[in-house]
């Protein structure tokens, strides 16, 4: 950023936080001379931004529907800032029904649930998108699919809440039951070994080995749902449930099924990825803004993402993040790569 002298009228943006956001988050602009003749104005794109505070040194703007990623600039009446370089998610697909995380290939397909209600039949199950973001139906005849993983083979593995099955599915999408009797089956992880553990919402996470052998790995408190897995870097497997606290947490377990706390004060912890440098992310709240909450491995966090409703996300191999809602799903090109599984 250029140096300016003193008496520059303009505005000038020291910070923006979170660093990325999707429609409908919050981002936070601090600097000087927002405000000298008329209230601010923050433009993202080429779309003006809703104000929730407005003064000469910070401002809360509201990123809005059809911003894209792109330059927020501040403007004070006829001055105008230097552009501050945002991450702002591209909507990619709509009218979905994802409860967890997206799914993600190898080649970077995006996969997406219509789970709907307990016990409803919906026409399509998991819907398909493509590089060219082009969204077709690539299961029908599931019901209440939950959450998805893939394994090392590109094989799809797929969880139902409502038959606790798990179901395997080929590229092509040839569906048949892997395993049964898994309860109110819901997160997915695999381990580096071709493991697989299946979250029930009682709290009992299960451990199917390669020849379908089935272990009861680990237990969490009743009243903790293992909905959520994700393995990171060290081995242990990460686990959320939401609950109606503000001060939830994320567990791990050690490979011997030992569990502990590791990191305390979210809302609503739901769906997880690790990036390859071992940073943990969680679509949740922290300090009463929602997004997606960024943990560094020595537990530290903050917030990552700005936006509402988010239930999973998923890196893609081109370094972007696939951010799901409740209804929706959205591409931010935040230049991360993810763990792989296979490291």
């Amino acid at each position: 950023m250029p140096l300016r002298k003193a008496s520059d009228p303009r505005p000038q943006i020291s910070q923006v936080t979170p660093p990325a956001a999707i429609a409908g988050g919050e981002l936070q602009i601090r600097g000087k001379g927002f405000a000298k003749a008329e209230r601010p104005r923050v433009v993202i794109g080429d779309v003006t931004a809703p104000l929730i505070i407005g003064s000469d040194s910070f401002v809360i703007a509201r990123v809005p529907e059809g911003a894209t990623a792109g330059e927020l600039v501040v403007e004070n009446g006829k001055q105008t800032s230097d552009s501050w370089a945002c991450d702002i998610g591209v909507l990619i697909a709509e009218n979905l029904h994802p409860v967890s995380n997206p799914g993600v290939d190898s080649f970077g397909n995006i996969y997406s649930t219509f789970s709907g209600s307990r016990g409803q039949k919906v026409p399509v199950a998991v819907y398909k998108i493509d590089l060219h973001f082009n969204m077709k139906p690539f299961i029908n005849e599931l019901m209440n699919a939950t959450a998805m993983a893939f394994d090392t083979q590109g094989m799809l593995y797929i969880s139902s809440r409502y038959d606790g099955f798990i179901y395997q599915v080929t590229p092509n999408g040839n569906m048949s039951v892997f395993i049964e009797g898994m309860g109110i089956a819901t997160g997915l992880a695999f381990d580096h070994e071709g493991n697989l553990y299946v979250g029930d919402r009682s709290g009992t996470i299960f451990k199917i080995a390669p020849n379908r052998q089935i272990f009861v790995f680990a237990t969490l408190e009743p009243s903790i749902a293992a909905y959520h897995l994700a393995f990171g870097p060290d081995g242990f497997l990460y686990v959320t449930g939401p609950t109606t606290s503000s001060f939830d947490a994320v567990y791990r377990v050690s490979d011997h099924g030992e569990v502990e706390v590791f990191y305390r004060g979210l809302g609503r912890p739901q769906g997880m990825a690790f990036d390859e440098e071992g940073r943990l992310y969680v679509a949740a709240s922290i300090s009463g803004r929602k997004g997606v909450v960024r943990i560094y491995p020595n537990r530290q966090a903050d917030l990552f993402l700005s936006g509402p409703g988010i239930v999973g996300l998923a890196f893609t191999p081109s370094r972007a993040l696939v951010v799901a809602t409740t209804n929706a799903l959205h591409r931010v090109d935040v230049g991360i790569k993810g763990l792989s599984l296979s490291r």
